[in-house]
């Protein structure tokens, strides 16, 4: 099935979404549980916050579209959600009874490509009801809510399988036994090559000469665009951990296609020998002092002295061979 977008129609997110019902809850009003899921201003994992006991008087419905509307980071994403939730009021949920689980992911798809018209100083709430979405329509110009359901249904995907489920409780972490190394007592941490991604020239698709532009985004393995090749400028080896110390601060990936490097992104290089799985773990541990920076707090400077809390050998040197067997222990850490 093709997208003929040329084709199709605008359509006003009130018209579309005949109920928008704002959430009800803050933190401070949650019970501890795990019947429920907390739902707020954030666009990775659904937008699942935390999970907490039922309140009949927070509860909303599922099989909705949340808007993000409000909150520092994530304002004008849009998911899709099919279970019962409680909503933080950062978000807005917007029910049409043709909504399905299909058509449903079809239009929060195009919603998110509303983000960059919003920021923590420009809310959605405001515009939302006004804000016009493009959707494939039919010959009476209403929402084809029948072509969006099929779209989805229609492309490939096979079902991940993994050998796994119950391996990971045999593994324990046991983190009260680690110990703090330096960032720079671990790897080499060296600046990049500092490119600007509007000197480049955008590659088009499946263009086999193009080359991985990584950046200082926390989202698609931390690459912005595909670029040509630049004349006189080699791009950094694959295999390389690359780590944010502005913009989206210590947003951290393994780049495992050559690339080139935008501003304000440093390569860690192992000092030691590091499997793919130990540098995984790593930056999955560095990623976790996320918390200590923010957009007035960049990593630039203090990114070599971070401490990260790893396990030891009984010399007490990092275990990268037990940070490896971790990895393949989760479930599907055999699909790595």
């Amino acid at each position: 099935m093709n997208l003929d977008t040329e084709a199709w129609g605008n359509f006003r997110i009130a018209d579309l979404f005949p109920v928008l019902q704002n959430g009800k809850a803050n933190q401070g009003m949650l019970s501890d549980g795990n019947e429920c899921f907390y739902v707020g201003a954030k666009k990775d994992d659904n937008g699942v916050m935390l999970h907490c006991a039922y309140d009949a008087d927070l509860i909303q419905a599922g099989n909705c579209i949340i808007f993000i509307c409000n909150g520092q980071g994530s304002v004008g994403f849009a998911n899709y959600m099919d279970v019962d939730f409680i909503g933080t009021t950062d978000i807005v949920a917007g029910y049409n009874e043709k909504l399905n689980v299909y058509n449903g992911l079809f239009i929060a798809t195009v919603l998110c490509q509303e983000r960059p018209k919003y920021s923590f100083g420009r809310k959605w709430k405001t515009h939302l009801k006004n804000t016009i979405v493009k959707l494939p329509e039919t010959k009476c110009g209403e929402p084809d809510w029948v072509f969006m359901e099929q779209y989805i249904k229609s492309l490939s995907y096979k079902p991940l399988s993994t050998a796994n489920i119950s391996k990971c409780e045999s593994c324990p972490l046991g983190i009260e036994k680690w110990k703090p190394f330096k960032v720079k007592e671990l790897f080499e941490v060296r600046y990049g090559i500092n490119m600007e991604l509007n000197a480049c020239i955008e590659a088009e698709p499946h263009d086999k000469d193009s080359i991985n532009f990584v950046a200082r985004t926390e989202s698609n393995n931390g690459v912005s665009a595909r670029v040509k090749p630049v004349e006189g400028k080699d791009p950094q080896a694959a295999g390389i951990i690359t780590c944010a110390g502005g913009g989206s601060v210590l947003s951290t990936f393994l780049q495992e296609e050559p690339f080139y490097s935008g501003r304000d992104l440093y390569l860690l290089i192992p000092l030691q020998a590091m499997s793919r799985l130990a540098k995984l773990f790593c930056i999955t541990v560095i990623k976790a002092n996320k918390y200590r920076y923010n957009y007035g707090r960049q990593a630039n400077i203090t990114l070599p002295s971070l401490e990260l809390m790893l396990p030891v050998t009984r010399d007490g040197k990092p275990d990268f061979q037990f940070m490896e067997s971790y990895m393949r222990s989760l479930p599907y850490g055999d699909r790595i």
